[in-house]
């Protein structure tokens, strides 16, 4: 608490330079950082319903959630090339 006080107090905060804008909280960077943490957690939640409440095996919720993560990324990659090949 001293040392912070004294950091304020001596002004040794003017020594130091800003967070560049990439970094900010604000940031586009940072806000997808936010997202991903944010659907972690949601999965981490369904995953608890899963095992928990629906009575499904620990394995049974991981291997729903490989074949959630494949079938996206097979939607997506069908998505991009129809999108591809339709700007052509």
């Amino acid at each position: 608490k001293t040392d912070f006080i004294n950091f304020i107090s001596d002004q040794e905060w003017k020594s130091i330079e800003p967070v560049s804008s990439w970094f900010g909280p604000s940031s586009f960077l940072m806000s997808s950082m936010s997202a991903l943490f944010q659907l972690s957690m949601w999965i981490r939640h369904c995953h608890g319903y899963l095992t928990e409440n629906v009575g499904i095996p620990v394995w049974g919720s991981y291997a729903i959630f490989a074949l959630a993560t494949l079938f996206s990324g097979l939607i997506l990659g069908l998505v991009s090339e129809a999108l591809g090949l339709w700007l052509l």
